[in-house]
């Protein structure tokens, strides 16, 4: 092995691969599609590095809550929609639409359901309630009094989306808060929202109290603490994740202008400390207990003092009065009600996979191979709004379905902790786009019109989404972009297009010119095969690391210098060093074909017909062995003039 080599990197036996769960109420944009063109990139990765029999990758249609139904209502109420369709025939005509434009995109699901319909409907019902159930019987479930909003003028409780006010916790840039979260996924009480208004008459609503079933989220920072230490540890880690779900570990605490220190100071107010310089415009207040705080946040709101809070873990609220839901079993004394959308959208991912290997024959155990063992991983692509409920609440979770005393490495048999792979904020020409932002986002099927997915794939993964908000600038939604511009979408893409066909199309030129189509029959040069040795290495390690942006260059730089090889070749080259050229390109081929397979299935697919390569050139156990031990015969398939393999987007071809 090479010097420059580091240890290669140990992949699980069996994994699980899943993206954030698109909104029911929502038409896919480029964001949505994006993301999964990411998440399905790396698990076609895994299928050929560990065996695609070992590999399940499932998402599905978040089809409850009040997204849905607010957009059903707007839409009915607008007229836009035929009055004889109703809420549950809205839902499933928006689920196949984005299982239409997934499957446009080239997403391999092994299963793409979703929580309301289907075969993914009664088996998501069966594992919320064995949820509930244990959580409830280890101690972790309780019935709480707790404040929603009602509206006095529509005489109705106001789902989470019918309230729009400004987000309670410090610094929060988000445009938008809502009954409980805001549009960058912060949590609060919900009355700590601040100004809030019904969606529904305009007004300002009033706050009841309803009884629900929450999880004791609020009891957890310990144990959680203890576990994003150990994420940190890993190389695969984004920092600003740490950073984030170490915010929301931080005792309770209420942030208030020095102005009102004195008569702070003279309330009756549970036990705090006072942290912050005496000359700083404002101190912190610090609480051992969530239930403390809210008590003070009451006195001091009376009293007409001005405050924020900060981030911390509150109670996770599992259950809602919604009709539109999961049906919740009895539990606590709560009858009749539904789970609250966030919950059940967690555990849906256990629910998709039950349910494909129950359609595959398997019984109902076999999901815990994948799910409950140290021989598997789950990795979840998420969006970094969504870290609260990916990272604490569901980790918490996961941990006790273990018992009333969960280990933080789970034993055999037992949820283990999912990778999070999170991305960063996904601008549009620099802007944030999208039904929380300040421009519309384009929908998935209008992109879709201008770039083809292996070229939309590219350009995704191309982004260091891992560590940066990114804008995506495609010139066809861009006024002001010039005709003589390049279309920044296409740098990447540009590599299959123009580099890697020009590289293949030489190739097989020169060989029907010179040889009569068939390779001549001579061992790789040694230079060739270490340099394919370090490609495949370096692009494994990133893929690994979930260094996208890193295998994008990896990949760039191998077939550019396979093109330079053909570009800087001598004008009077003799034989020999033509047959040398050859077969050492034919040995890039196979490298580059491999790394670009889950980029681009059906282009490498053809690249391999051509080559007459079998199919083991996909699997990584052959990932360092010299071509010829893939082909039967030397000869290869004639390539017609101006054949490509890797296809443009009929609009760029005008």
């Amino acid at each position: 092995m090479p010097e420059f080599v580091r240890p290669r990197p140990q992949f699980p036996k069996r994994a699980v691969v899943t993206g954030g769960m698109p909104n029911g109420g929502k038409h896919l944009t480029f964001a949505h599609v994006g993301l999964m063109l990411r998440t399905d990139t790396f698990a076609r990765f895994l299928r050929d590095r560990i065996g695609k029999e070992n590999v399940i990758f499932v998402s599905g249609t978040d089809c409850y809550g009040s997204p849905p139904m607010e957009k059903y209502r707007a839409l009915k109420e607008g007229g836009k929609i035929p009055e004889n369709l109703n809420l549950h025939d809205f839902s499933e005509k928006i689920y196949h639409e984005h299982k239409k434009v997934f499957e446009d995109a080239g997403i391999s699901f092994n299963l793409y359901g979703a929580s309301a319909f289907g075969d993914t409907k009664a088996m998501h019902e069966q594992v919320s309630r064995e949820f509930v159930m244990r959580l409830k019987d280890v101690g972790m479930v309780e019935k709480q009094s707790s404040y929603m909003f009602y509206d006095e003028k529509a005489k109705v409780i106001l789902n989470g989306r019918q309230v729009v006010g400004k987000c309670p916790v410090a610094g929060c840039q988000g445009e938008h808060g809502y009954a409980e979260t805001c549009d960058l996924g912060h949590q609060y009480l919900p009355q700590d929202l601040i100004d809030p208004i019904s969606s529904l008459t305009g007004t300002k609503p009033t706050l009841v109290k309803i009884d629900n079933l929450y999880f004791k989220l609020d009891e957890c920072i310990d144990l959680l603490t203890d576990w994003i230490n150990e994420v940190e540890k890993r190389p695969d880690t984004p920092s600003f994740m740490v950073k984030e779900l170490k915010e929301f570990l931080k005792k309770p605490e209420i942030y208030v202008k020095r102005e009102y220190e004195s008569l702070v100071k003279s309330l009756n107010l549970p036990n705090y400390k006072i942290e912050g310089k005496d000359t700083a415009p404002s101190f912190t207040m610090v609480f051992e207990k969530l239930k403390d705080r809210e008590k003070a946040c009451e006195i001091m709101s009376a009293q007409g003092v001005r405050y924020r809070t900060g981030k911390t873990l509150t109670p996770f609220r599992l259950t809602g009065d919604l009709e539109w839901g999961v049906p919740c079993p009895e539990v606590c004394g709560i009858k009749g009600a539904t789970f609250y959308v966030w919950p059940e959208s967690l555990w849906a991912p256990i629910s998709f996979t039950r349910t494909y290997l129950k359609n595959k024959g398997f019984d109902d155990n076999e999901w815990k191979k994948f799910w409950c063992s140290d021989d598997s991983e789950i990795y979840q692509f998420i969006g970094e709004d969504n870290l609260y409920f990916y990272g604490p609440a569901q980790q918490a979770m996961w941990l006790y379905m273990q018992g009333k005393n969960p280990k933080l490495k789970a034993p055999e048999g037992q949820l283990h902790f999912t990778r999070l792979v999170p991305i960063k904020t996904l601008l549009l020409q620099g802007l944030k786009a999208g039904s929380s932002g300040s421009i519309r986002a384009p929908l998935a099927d209008e992109i879709l019109q201008y770039y083809t997915s292996d070229q939309y794939r590219m350009h995704f993964m191309g982004m260091n989404l891992g560590n940066n908000s990114v804008a995506f600038c495609p010139k066809p939604f861009n006024p002001d972009a010039k005709p003589e511009e390049q279309d920044p979408v296409l740098k990447e893409g540009n590599l299959l297009t123009n580099v890697y066909n020009r590289v293949l199309r030489t190739l097989f030129y020169s060989t029907q010119k010179r040889f009569n189509g068939t390779l001549p029959t001579k061992p790789v040069s040694q230079a060739v095969m270490d340099e394919c040795e370090k490609a495949l290495l370096n692009y494994e390690r990133y893929m690994y690391e979930k260094k996208f942006h890193q295998v994008v260059n990896v990949v760039d730089v191998f077939v550019r210098n396979m093109n330079k090889m053909w570009a800087n070749k001598p004008s009077d080259m003799d034989e020999e060093g033509l047959k040398t050229l050859t077969v050492d390109t034919v040995q890039m081929i196979k490298a580059a074909n491999l790394m670009l397979h889950p980029f681009s299935p059906n282009g490498t697919e053809k690249v391999r017909e051509y080559m007459g390569f079998d199919e083991r050139t996909f699997d990584w156990n052959y990932a360092f062995d010299e071509y010829t031990k893939f082909k039967t015969s030397n000869t290869i398939k004639f390539l017609e003039e101006k054949e490509d393999f890797f296809k443009k987007h009929p609009s760029q071809l005008v």
